[in-house]
């Protein structure tokens, strides 16, 4: 195997676990990747953040768009959530320069344990 294509072999890996994730649940990937951009692409945590979001986008439109072709997403009752979520992406995005990392490495950490916590017992 040459070295081109082992430079690129696990951050190729990483996001086929990312979309597989998505596919699967709906969302999610972004969890896999932060921690993998920080150890494998040496970025620091903020911009492994930033930069997941930017890597799961297209993740998420590809699962969106054959969720909706297969009949699975209601659109209707999907509008107030997405216009909630459109007013918290902006005032994350806005927000996110000027959380302490600890901070925002805690509340990362804590939104995974909940979601764990609750897929166990819930």
């Amino acid at each position: 195997m040459c070295k081109r294509t082992r430079k690129h072999l696990r951050p190729a890996l990483a996001g086929a676990a990312a979309g597989l994730v998505n596919g699967f649940f709906g969302g999610g990937g972004g969890m896999l990747l932060v921690p993998l951009l920080i150890r494998w692409c040496g970025l620091e945590e903020r911009k492994a953040f930033a930069t997941s979001v930017a890597i799961i986008l297209p993740l998420c439109m590809l699962s969106a768009a054959i969720y909706l072709f297969r009949g699975g997403v209601e659109l209707a009752p999907a509008l107030p959530y997405l216009l909630g979520g459109l007013a918290g992406g902006l005032a994350g995005g806005t927000l996110f320069r000027r959380l302490n990392m600890t901070w925002l490495r805690r509340g990362f950490a804590l939104l995974l344990l909940y979601g764990g916590v609750k897929a166990l017992f819930f």
